[in-house]
């Protein structure tokens, strides 16, 4: 069945940004502190990018659950995981970035182009699904 690698994937993607997310709200400084890399002068400056992953895990939850039903909004996890990964791999390869970031960014790469792939993969609106 197709939906099932789909289903899987978001579920993945959901538990992936929702702690991320989780530790960026609650553990910043630990992070910071731990990969050596310079604090921001407010923690609000990490807390509300934390907050934005926990949004886009409930999103990623919604979508596991029917992503024939929900594939518009795969693409707001596209644009999520193009805008992420872009700056870091942007930032990288011109003025730099604490190494902290590119391990996530490549993850998210991965994310982006597995979306693309599912969202190619559901119906749109008024197509019938595909029979396996």
């Amino acid at each position: 069945m197709t939906g099932d690698w789909r289903k899987t994937l978001f579920y993945i993607a959901a538990l992936y940004d929702g702690v991320l997310g989780l530790a960026f709200v609650f553990l910043w400084r630990w992070l910071f502190d731990f990969f050596d890399v310079t604090p921001v002068n407010h923690g609000g400056y990490v807390q509300f990018p934390g907050l934005l992953l926990i949004i886009f895990g409930f999103i990623f939850l919604r979508i596991a659950r029917d992503p024939d039903a929900n594939r518009d909004l795969i693409a707001y996890g596209i644009g999520l995981k193009v805008s992420y990964s872009g700056l870091v791999f942007w930032y990288q390869t011109t003025t730099g970035v604490p190494a902290m970031w590119i391990p996530f960014a490549w993850l998210d790469l991965l994310f982006l182009v597995l979306f693309v792939v599912a969202r190619q993969s559901a119906p749109r609106a008024g197509e019938r699904p595909a029979m396996a």
